[in-house]
């Protein structure tokens, strides 16, 4: 049975701000810019502790993508941060252009994404960003599970030569990982083994998935739960092997059904085994105002809709 006893919660913004802090501390040509939301982004620590090597680009979100492109020419490790929505939709020509096509070693590290972001309604709340970032050639496409992971992602992306696109939230978030983990791109994390069912989820969901892992288990469901915190580069052995052995799949992910990870894992599988699969995602829509779980609950993205997707894709697999 998986663990979901939590001592505490935490953003998983303010562990980009810590990651950011600890690499400012031992890397010296990492640098950090930002569109005039150095307190959400939770990089005010860094820019206190390093003044000069902080930019303020202010409302200039394009501006700041061709500024961080031309201080990686010069051989500076640039970190981004803004809102997700502002960290791609609004510069996708720029990182397009000036990053990813040159693959400069840029990493564009985006707050507030998701449904989770609340109250501030649907103009903030992208949930497109994933599927926009891993269709351009390069880019290194990152979403994270909680304050631990996000802060070992943080640095682990300053050793990768080459752009990344790392996502977080704003929610106060179970803490549930190791916080001496060594962060490994492309690598899958394999929380739980079981035989029946493989669970597939990304950021804030891998907590779904772990609270209905729980409730199948009850049911005599035996669930295999993956955490795919590397949605490019996806790792394909992982997920085979695990499909091989469970043969059906849900994944669970706070992004557009079409262009996220339920995307990414059904193009693999038709390749090479094609498997029953369910997608807990939102449906081609936009979101609105609310309490974050509130909004989760009402698009389809909470634990007993994860529950509900298991029972479904095990009848299917069954025939």
């Amino acid at each position: 049975m998986v663990n979901t006893e939590v001592l505490e919660k935490k953003d998983t913004r303010s562990g980009f701000g810590a990651g950011l802090l600890e690499l400012g501390r031992t890397n010296p040509e990492v640098v950090a810019l930002c569109a005039d939301l150095t307190g959400s982004l939770k990089m005010d620590a860094f820019e206190k502790e390093f003044p000069e090597r902080f930019f303020q680009a202010g409302i200039a979100e394009a501006n700041m993508i061709g500024m961080a492109a031309g201080l990686a020419t010069g051989g500076k490790i640039p970190f981004t941060g803004t809102f997700a929505n502002f960290s791609t939709g609004r510069v996708y020509d720029q990182i397009r252009q000036s990053v990813a096509y040159s693959e400069k070693n840029v990493k564009i590290c985006a707050s507030h994404a998701g449904l989770t972001l609340g109250e501030d309604g649907a103009t903030h709340q992208i949930l497109e960003d994933l599927g926009l970032m891993k269709m351009l050639p390069n880019m290194v496409v990152i979403n994270p599970c909680d304050y631990n992971q996000t802060k070992a992602a943080t640095i682990a992306i300053a050793d990768h030569h080459g752009p990344c696109y790392l996502r977080f939230g704003r929610p106060k978030w179970p803490v549930f990982t190791d916080p001496n983990q060594k962060f490994e791109i492309g690598k899958a994390w394999t929380i739980q083994e079981g035989t029946d069912v493989t669970i597939f989820a990304t950021g804030h969901l891998v907590w779904k998935a772990m609270e209905a892992a729980n409730e199948l288990e009850q049911k005599g469901i035996s669930v295999e739960l993956i955490n795919i915190h590397t949605i490019k580069p996806l790792d394909d052995a992982a997920i085979l092997k695990s499909v091989a052995k469970t043969k059906c799949v849900v994944t669970a992910e706070e992004h557009q059904m079409n262009g996220g990870l339920g995307d990414s894992v059904c193009q693999l599988l038709a390749r090479n085994n094609p498997t029953p699969v369910e997608m807990v995602a939102v449906n081609d829509q936009f979101g609105e105002s609310g309490k974050p779980e509130q909004l989760l609950d009402k698009y389809g993205l909470g634990t007993v809709n994860i529950v509900e997707a298991v029972q479904k894709v095990i009848a299917r697999k069954n025939g």
